[in-house]
C-alpha cells in the first residue's frame, strides 16, 4: 500500500454521489440546492486501485458500495487516528467465525439458538 494506491484488502473510503442536484428536495437552500448530495463510506477494497479510481469496497456490515477511492487507511475525525491493521479485520473474522461455528452445530444436529442470560430469571418468575 501506497499514500496513493491501495491494494485488495485494504482499509479504503469510497465517495460517491446520493443525489444530484436536479434529484434533491424542493425548498432547500438556493446554494445546497445546486450542489449533489454526496457519501463518504469506509470499507475493505475489493479490487486495487489509485486515488480518484472507481472501486468497490466491502464495509463491515457486509454491504458493498462503488465508489470513487478518496482515502486509503482513513482514520475518523473524532482522533482515534488510523486504525492499526492488526485490528481493521476484527468485525470480519469475528463474523466468519460465529457463522463457521453455527454451520458446525447444524452438521452436529445441534440447535444453536440463543444462549441463556447467565443468572437471568426463570421461566415464569
Amino acid at each position: 500500500m501506497s499514500e496513493f494506491k491501495c491494494g485488495p484488502g485494504d482499509w479504503v473510503e469510497v465517495e460517491y454521489v446520493l443525489l444530484e442536484p436536479f434529484e434533491r428536495a424542493a425548498g432547500l437552500p438556493e446554494d445546497t440546492a445546486a450542489q449533489p448530495l454526496r457519501a463518504w463510506v469506509k470499507g475493505f477494497a475489493r479490487t486495487g486501485g489509485m486515488i480518484g479510481d472507481e472501486i468497490e469496497v466491502e464495509t463491515h456490515s457486509g454491504r458493498h458500495v462503488r465508489g470513487h477511492l478518496s482515502a486509503i487507511a482513513p482514520g475518523y475525525t473524532h482522533t482515534f487516528g488510523t486504525p492499526p491493521a492488526e485490528i481493521a479485520g476484527i468485525g470480519r473474522d469475528a463474523r466468519a467465525r460465529v457463522t463457521a461455528y453455527r454451520a458446525k452445530g447444524e452438521a452436529d444436529g445441534a440447535s444453536l439458538g440463543e444462549p441463556p442470560l447467565p443468572n437471568g430469571p426463570e421461566a415464569g418468575e
